[in-house]
């Protein structure tokens, strides 16, 4: 049974994890819970990130109180999630998420089965009130079933993910083996990579994220499963495809991310019509920028800049999007209603797929219609490109442009130095006196009705 096995102990003083390190926030949920009885651990990402001396973004917290439990103890609580039955706690400047222990789904009994679906293992009746329930493509749509340690340490992703803090004791509890594979640089998953793939297609994306930004290799066993699994990637949720691409091309890493879900077979079903583009050639030439733009954008993400995600998606696409333009120009087609078609284009066929915003699509639209004003210096009114919202990202995109392939470098210098010399200073809004009360507004009479009535 996965409860019975036996964890890894590694003891404060065989580890480098020191309460200094860890979010004062999480700390006071794990020594609330454990005051009041319950089991509480620091897990994930941020346990994996301090083994390896890196700055955890998150500090997850799992227990083995229930959600409502959770709501009772915490005034600042809020539950969250349907997928996935969470706790967020809310604090100033955060959100700290709590999670209870989960079991691994239930052996199907053939009651359970819906027989309108086919005789299958987690083809199970729909309900608003079932804990666990699975696609017939087999991946989880509801998973609320709670377990203990163990149960929810095996059914976590990756080995490196599962480690455990004990608030306790504060050592390290390791179910999985995470701490070698943490030693060794791998990613594994835990358990039958084709069943965990298929469970979460995400989960693929991941994997390549945390290859790419921890410099680890995926184990073979698990990287033949992405290979074979990737076609499904597009089952999964279109705005989680949405997140986590975000998170895979802005970690700082988004060069070999994007070597790797190419090279995985992840990128083709979720960018079709760019990927077939990409294995073709323009002029006799193989399309590369996308992947330098990437490592210029690695570069400012290394230097602390923030990449907003139009820009992103703007330096991946742009150069596709471009060439789409111009030949509906060589049709007639006016340069912007050309840009506006092929970014339509663009978005019908990626939405359904991978969930790119409506101002976002909007905002990567303008910050390819800005390239064709930038030609024209200073054409008229320039003052007026100054107040788009669009401008800094479509200069900063001029700007990659520029450092790439050495094209647009007049533009470029004259529209930085004109923004320079025309920058105007943020309004600020004029602070009313300390209780001072706001005049009232006198209503107006409506005409007809007498000023005064007895």
């Amino acid at each position: 049974m996965e409860q019975d096995i036996i964890p890894r102990i590694i003891p404060r003083a065989e580890h480098r994890i020191s309460r200094s390190l860890i979010n004062p926030n999480a700390l006071r949920i794990l020594y609330r819970l454990k005051d009041n009885g319950n089991i509480a651990y620091l897990v994930g990402g941020s346990v994996r990130d301090l083994l390896l001396g890196r700055e955890p973004k998150d500090f997850d917290v799992v227990t083995d109180a229930t959600p409502l439990q959770i709501k009772k103890l915490f005034r600042n609580c809020r539950l969250v999630g349907r997928r996935f039955r969470l706790a967020h706690l809310h604090f100033k400047d955060e959100i700290i998420e709590v999670a209870t222990f989960r079991a691994s789904a239930p052996e199907e009994t053939e009651e359970e089965l819906d027989p309108t679906m086919p005789a299958r293992v987690g083809a199970v009746r729909p309900s608003r009130h079932q804990p666990h329930l699975v696609s017939e493509e087999g991946v989880v749509l509801r998973d609320n079933l709670f377990g203990t340690a163990g149960e929810d340490a095996l059914r976590r992703d990756f080995t490196i993910n599962a480690l455990a803090y004990n608030i306790v004791d504060f050592s390290i509890i390791d179910y999985v083996g995470g701490v070698e594979d943490l030693e060794r640089g791998v990613i594994r998953t835990i358990g039958d990579p084709m069943i965990r793939f298929t469970e979460d297609p995400v989960r693929m994306l991941r994997a390549v994220r945390f290859a790419a930004l921890l410099g680890f290799t995926i184990e073979e066993k698990s990287w033949r499963a992405l290979e074979a699994n990737a076609p499904a990637i597009t089952l999964a949720t279109a705005p989680r495809l949405y997140e986590e691409l975000l998170k895979l091309f802005l970690s700082g890493e988004g060069e070999k991310g994007y070597q790797l879900v190419r090279k995985g077979g992840l990128f083709t079903p979720l960018f079709p019509g760019f990927s077939a583009w990409l294995d073709s050639e323009s002029d006799g030439f193989p399309h590369i920028r996308i992947s330098r733009n990437l490592e210029w954008i690695d570069q400012l993400n290394g230097r602390g800049k923030t990449v907003s995600p139009p820009l992103l998606f703007a330096l991946m696409f742009g150069e596709y999007l471009e060439e789409r333009a111009a030949n509906m120009r060589e049709e007639g087609v006016t340069p912007q209603e050309a840009v506006n078609a092929a970014v339509a284009i663009f978005l019908a066929e990626e939405v359904p797929l991978v969930a790119i915003p409506h101002r976002v699509g909007l905002a990567l639209r303008d910050i390819l219609t800005l390239q064709n004003r930038f030609q024209r210096i200073p054409g008229k009114r320039p003052e007026a490109i100054l107040g788009r919202l669009a401008f800094k990202d479509a200069l900063t995109y001029l700007r990659c442009r520029y450092e790439v392939t050495g094209e647009g470098a007049k533009a470029l210098a004259w529209w930085e130095l004109y923004s320079r010399d025309n920058a105007m200073p943020p309004v600020e809004k004029k602070k009313e006196p300390a209780g001072s009360a706001k005049p009232r507004s006198r209503r107006r009479r409506r005409k007809g009705v007498p000023k005064n009535v007895n």
